[in-house]
């Protein structure tokens, strides 16, 4: 009833709900645009995906949030928060109808992915926006924890939600690839719209705290990076528990690539069928997800994290071959819930590990550190896999790879919550 009645003031507070309303536009159009993206680059009947193509498309959706977001604050320090949130979504639609036009032009692969590339690049910031002006719409620390709850899962949800209309719509007809990113791009100029009900000097910053110049602040940011690696390397607990998230992120990321090529040519007659099975696969790996919050607590509070972690990764060698051999939807979709499981039960235990063994004036770099290993190890398993996987996504051989490393990982961390 408590936390019924601090939402209920939160949304009484008129400058929170402008906020919060442009927040949820702008996830569900990336919601819808990343959708868009993916199946126009997997199950578009024009196009003949590859591995090499899906890889090129994680890279986009991927690579600006980690190369860009631990610069992106420095900047938005310096620029109006709430200009930022219309100007960057402003951009973003005309971005996106640019990406539009593409599709429909049938223009060479490269151009294509530059022009998403912006799209996710100009995201960073206007994500990062939201989140650093939060407090400037709330009274208080208590009401500020609760907006911290309920504004990034609200988001999360309206991303889903984004991505569920995309789909649908995609299932609806072929040829409508350009049509969803036009929703997209219609999406974010109402996100931009509803940053005009604020004020422009409401979400701050002060004008008063900047750095002196943008250089020195991008020096500063990039010498707190290196710093934070070398704290990190001091301290083997931390390290261990990253270095095994990177690896069961990469193992994670090579198996979704192949669940995408096996949806898209062997378990499919036709790009709608291959569509509604990749959409399954996503809800089934996502119950995993959900799931790992609710068995995470209790597992890590009876093994530890390091022990939960071996446990996890030790799931993952056993199914991996045991289902993933048969290449066959049924096993593929059981093994996909259980490896969301072990990724997001690996992920809440890293960050138990991190937050408690990281010295408090380092924990923002290291998460930093971690936000990028996260990110380009999904994009360099993606890379791996288009080097190995053959056309139709049968190969035993990247299995046999995805299942040593797991039983590595497993292995070392068994080892490490033992000393």
């Amino acid at each position: 009833m408590h936390a019924v009645r601090d939402l209920r003031v939160l949304l009484r507070l008129r400058d929170f709900r402008s906020l919060l309303a442009a927040r949820l536009l702008s996830q569900a159009a990336d919601g819808v645009f990343q959708v868009a993206l993916a199946t126009y680059v997997v199950f578009s009947p024009e196009k003949q995906a590859s591995p090499t193509a899906i890889a090129s498309a994680m890279a986009v959706l991927l690579l600006p949030y980690s190369l860009l977001g631990p610069f992106a604050g420095v900047l938005l320090d310096r620029w109006r928060r709430r200009q930022v949130l219309l100007y960057g979504n402003l951009l973003r639609t005309l971005l996106a109808m640019a990406t539009a036009a593409l599709i429909v032009s049938k223009v060479p692969d490269w151009l294509f992915y530059a022009s998403a590339l912006s799209v996710t690049a100009v995201n960073r910031f206007v994500l990062a926006g939201l989140s650093a002006a939060l407090p400037r719409v709330v009274d208080g620390e208590e009401q500020l924890v609760m907006a911290n709850s309920l504004a990034p899962t609200a988001g999360t949800l309206a991303a889903t939600a984004g991505g569920a209309l995309a789909f649908a719509v995609r299932l609806a007809g072929s040829h409508v690839d350009a049509f969803v990113v036009l929703l997209a791009a219609a999406l974010y100029f109402c996100s931009a719209l509803t940053a005009l009900r604020m004020a422009p000097q409401l979400l701050g910053p002060d004008p008063t705290l900047l750095q002196p110049r943008v250089r020195e602040a991008l020096l500063s940011t990039a010498r707190g990076l290196v710093e934070g690696l070398r704290h990190l390397a001091e301290r083997r607990i931390p390290a261990r528990a990253l270095t095994a998230m990177t690896v069961v992120r990469f193992c994670y990321g090579a198996l979704t690539v192949t669940v995408l090529m096996l949806c898209r040519y062997s378990w499919a007659a036709t790009e709608s069928e291959g569509l509604a099975l990749l959409g399954i696969a996503v809800v089934v790996s996502g119950a995993g997800f959900f799931m790992a919050a609710v068995v995470t607590p209790w597992a890590v509070a009876r093994l530890t994290p390091f022990g939960w972690i071996a446990c996890c990764a030790a799931l993952g060698a056993v199914l991996v071959p045991s289902l993933g051999l048969f290449f066959e939807p049924g096993p593929m979709l059981a093994a996909a819930f259980i490896l969301g499981l072990g990724t997001q039960g690996t992920k809440i235990s890293t960050d138990t590990v991190v937050q408690s063994s990281v010295d408090d004036a380092f924990r923002g770099r290291i998460f930093a550190l971690y936000d990028v290993l996260f990110n380009v190890a999904f994009v360099g398993a993606a890379a791996v896999a288009a080097l190995m996987l053959p056309p139709d996504g049968r190969s035993a051989a990247l299995l046999f790879v995805v299942t040593a490393l797991y039983a590595l990982v497993s292995a070392a961390m068994f080892r490490a919550g033992r000393g």
